[in-house]
This record gives structure tokens, sequence and C-alpha cells, in this order.
């Protein structure tokens, strides 16, 4: 297999809720130990409840590199006991997003709520934009993500959707498939050019 991406840390976007399927914590620490594995740095929200929590143990307890980038008025809700890594904090969300966006090479979204999905569509929105370049993976843990993967179709068969960005996205579930799609797929690049204030 063919590496074309160099990736030295991907960014994970996740819940701070387990989910009610023990599966989507055992996929996890399986996408944990293989990142660590591959000596991938994990990039993540700095909680260490949930998903968070099992992702960023895992990566640890493999001997992987976690930094955690949260706000401070998060961290009551989404820190509990001990925390995992480096973790860096922010004093609102914007600085967060945008130290996890570019410290990263890579992007994985695992099952999670409203802040993972606003998370992986402004990730994506800037992948069509040309803001970044970088593959976006989704692990569609137990069918969690069917009902997106469905109205991606929705909106390509609609006229709403360029077909060859929406397939850029990549979508597996298996992890280790997912990290070596994310290795070997050449990333989506725009035909916009995305200024900003200081390139004008």
């Amino acid at each position: 297999m063919e590496t074309v991406n160099k990736i030295n840390n991907i960014c994970v976007f996740c819940g701070s809720r387990k989910g009610n399927d023990e599966v989507y914590i055992q996929v996890t620490e399986v996408l944990a130990k293989e990142m660590a594995k591959r000596n991938y740095g994990l990039i993540y929200g700095g909680g260490n409840i949930g998903i968070m929590g099992a992702v960023s143990q895992g990566v640890q307890n493999a001997g992987g590199r976690v930094k955690g980038i949260i706000p401070r008025s998060l961290s009551p809700k989404e820190i509990s006991g001990v925390t995992v890594g480096e973790v860096v904090f922010v004093d609102d969300m914007h600085t967060r997003k945008e130290i996890m966006y570019n410290s990263s090479e890579a992007f994985i979204a695992l099952p999670g709520g409203m802040g993972t999905f606003e998370e992986l569509f402004e990730c994506i929105t800037w992948n069509q934009l040309g803001i970044h370049s970088k593959p976006v993976g989704i692990l569609n843990i137990n069918g969690y993500y069917d009902p997106l993967v469905a109205l991606l179709k929705t909106s390509v068969g609609s006229g709403f959707v360029d077909s060859d960005f929406a397939k850029s996205i990549i979508v597996s579930s298996d992890p280790i498939e997912l990290l070596n799609k994310l290795e070997s797929t050449p990333s989506y690049k725009s035909q916009l050019k995305w200024l900003t204030s200081s390139q004008a």
C-alpha cells in the first residue's frame, strides 16, 4: 500500500458520552491502539470521559502521544480526575478548534453529539473551500453514521454537493481500514483558493 498522505498527528472528533452500546468503546480502543502502533499522535478535545476518554487513554496506554485542547469552561464537565497526556486550556471554542485543526494532518470523526457534528462539518466545509486539503475520515461504528452517508448521497443526487468531493470523505466501519485509506487516498484539492484577511 502506497502512502500518499504524510501524517504525524490525527485530530479525532468524538463524544464525551460513551453511548448505549459497548461496541462504541470497543472499536474506539482498537483505533487508539492502531494509532499508537503507527506512531500517530492524537489531537482531541481534551476530555477524559466517554469516547473522548476511551480514545485518549487507549493511545496513551499503548505508548502514543496525546494532546487535548479544552476550553476552561468545559473542563469541569469533560474532565474527571487525572487528565490524559498533555492538556492545553484555552478561553473559547474557536481557539480550541483552530489549534486542533492546525496541529493535525488528518481528521477522524467517531460517534458523538452536536459538538462532534459541528466539528466534522466545519472541517469538511473548510476542505471544500480550500482552507485545507487534509484527509477526513468517519469511523462508522455500529452504523452510527449511516444516516449521514445517506444524506450525502441525497445531496449529490439532488445537485447540491459535487460527487468527487463527497467521495473524498472516507467512511469505514473498520478502524484499520480507515487508517489505511487516510494514508493512501489522495486528499481533495479544492478549485477554490481561500484567502485570509492577511493574504487579501
